[in-house]
């Protein structure tokens, strides 16, 4: 049932895409008496749509292995005897069953002294919970498993999935708004050098969209992680997800500073304060917001 949903959504968001962008296209095409670029806007939404739903979709295809790669994971064997191995194994499995996954996930460790965590993979039966070493030697059994459950919610919830999907309509829109704001513009240039100002003011526009767009990709992500958060809470007890985000504020000047791209793959961002500027681009909510969510809940 939930993958008839997903594929459901999946066939939505792109009808609601490529409906949006054929009226805001006629709008544009009227005001701007842009009749005779009509076939090239018909081009132009369906390779909006087909690449930025495509790119988003590829990406997620790749992201388990892509994140073994970035971060150096070492998947645990699942018959492993090494006692630590065998316990974080225990956890994320025994975790995994309260959440109702039909597939274990695969579990591994990467060295590093941050103290981290990330669930990653193309579909729930399809998915990676990876901890860093520095979380393992950082944090007690209960914290650790606060922060698994965190992750096993993450997978629980489909979040990869719904990223994606909001990733790939962000890309389409951008793919189709800086190419027709770039088309528009070049029109005031002579015709000579029409074409190559349409070329700069494409990438230009693209760079300035993808920003504007991180905003609303970035907002989804915050509230994901609030929902993963209570879904730890339910697998692997309220207090256990409170100890684990306590201790991560305890530790958080000990996360290194994000430089990677791949702020999605950590279970923290550095605090700015909800009010702040550089909130909007961040991809978690400042951890004291996080706690006190969870200790109001009843």
């Amino acid at each position: 049932m939930q993958m008839f949903r997903r594929v459901g959504l999946f066939f939505l968001t792109n009808i609601l895409v490529m409906i949006t962008i054929s009226v805001v296209f006629s709008l544009i095409t009227q005001v701007f008496h842009l009749n005779r670029m009509n076939g090239y806007l018909g081009y132009l939404i369906v390779f909006s749509a087909v690449w930025g739903m495509g790119g988003a979709f590829v990406s997620l295809l790749l992201s388990k292995f892509m994140a073994k790669m970035a971060m150096g994971v070492k998947v645990i064997d699942p018959n492993t005897n090494e006692p630590a191995q065998r316990t974080l194994l225990d956890l994320v499995h025994q975790l995994a069953q309260n959440a109702g996954l039909s597939k274990m996930p695969e579990v591994g460790i990467y060295e590093a002294p941050e103290i981290n965590a990330f669930a990653t993979g193309p579909t729930r039966n399809n998915s990676l919970v990876a901890v860093s070493s520095g979380l393992l030697q950082v944090m007690e059994r209960n914290e650790i498993e606060g922060v698994l459950g965190h992750e096993i919610a993450h997978i629980a919830n489909g979040d990869m999935v719904t990223m994606t999907l909001i990733q790939g309509i962000v890309n389409a829109f951008v793919l189709f708004f800086s190419r027709v704001v770039a088309q528009i513009v070049s029109q005031s240039f002579e015709e000579k050098s029409r074409y190559w100002v349409r070329m700069l003011l494409t990438f230009v526009f693209d760079i300035a969209f993808t920003i504007l767009g991180s905003i609303a990709i970035n907002y989804f992500s915050r509230q994901r992680e609030f929902r993963a958060d209570a879904g730890g809470a339910r697998f692997a007890g309220r207090q256990k997800m409170i100890a684990g985000l306590r201790r991560l504020q305890q530790q958080v000047d000990r996360i290194e500073p994000d430089h990677s791209g791949l702020a999605t793959l950590k279970i923290t961002n550095r605090p700015s304060g909800p009010m702040s500027f550089s909130a909007l681009f961040s991809t978690h909510p400042d951890l004291k917001e996080r706690i006190a969510r969870l200790e109001a809940q009843i």
